[in-house]
């Protein structure tokens, strides 16, 4: 049975979590106009800081079912090695090229076009030799930038971002993460500002970056 299409087509899980986010914070005397009307939003930004680790589950709409997953590799001698982010099912979709997932800047509009492929996965790959190392993917000494994405609620296209920095050599850390709660509206990278965004701390809801890990949609 597919969910009723609201404007915000928030999910349960979402609103039981908003709903509880506000009694907490009216408890502590914090002001949430943001979330005073969940259902007039239209995109959902979770800020985050959670260094992304071996099968790192990205749950974009917190319903507990794993979106993105980011995967790393390195040989027992640490002289290869790969980060990549993959799809939990071929339904979702990463922005890139020729297999490698684009660093983007912000304000690039995520939409549906031959940029989402679910073979975009490489995000950074390098080869060290006596010589030096050799590199692959657009996402080696960026600072943040964005991951685009088109998945999957409840049959309906969606989409989303998720915005990294990496903190060490060959280190990425997720700082954040948004999706539009409208099916097939596109949405803007770095986006997390205004009357159409409702803003999650991870640290009052939990930590949702986590997601379900093994779960597919």
């Amino acid at each position: 049975m597919q969910r009723p299409r609201t404007p915000s087509n928030l999910s349960e899980s979402l609103h039981h979590r908003l709903n509880a986010y506000a009694l907490a914070a009216s408890a502590t005397g914090v002001g949430l106009l943001a979330l005073a009307q969940p259902a007039e939003g239209k995109i959902v930004y979770t800020r985050a800081h959670e260094a992304v680790f071996n099968d790192f589950t990205l749950d974009l709409n917190h319903d507990g079912i794993g979106d993105f997953v980011f995967r790393m590799y390195t040989t027992n001698e640490g002289s290869g090695g790969y980060i990549e982010v993959r799809p939990y099912t071929s339904i979702n979709l990463i922005w890139g090229s020729k297999h490698d997932a684009s660093a983007l800047k912000s304000g690039v509009k995520i939409r549906s076009n031959q940029k989402l492929q679910k073979s975009n996965s490489l995000m950074y790959g390098f080869n060290c030799f006596s010589g030096g190392c050799t590199y692959a993917g657009f996402w080696r000494k960026v600072q943040n930038r964005y991951l685009g994405f088109e998945f999957s609620i409840k049959g309906k296209a969606h989409y989303g971002w998720a915005r990294l920095t990496e903190s060490a050599p060959r280190k990425l850390t997720l700082t954040g993460y948004a999706y539009e709660t409208i099916p097939n509206k596109p949405i803007i990278t770095g986006k997390t500002k205004g009357p159409d965004v409702i803003r999650l701390e991870p640290a009052r809801i939990g930590r949702l970056a986590r997601g379900a890990a093994g779960q597919q949609k």
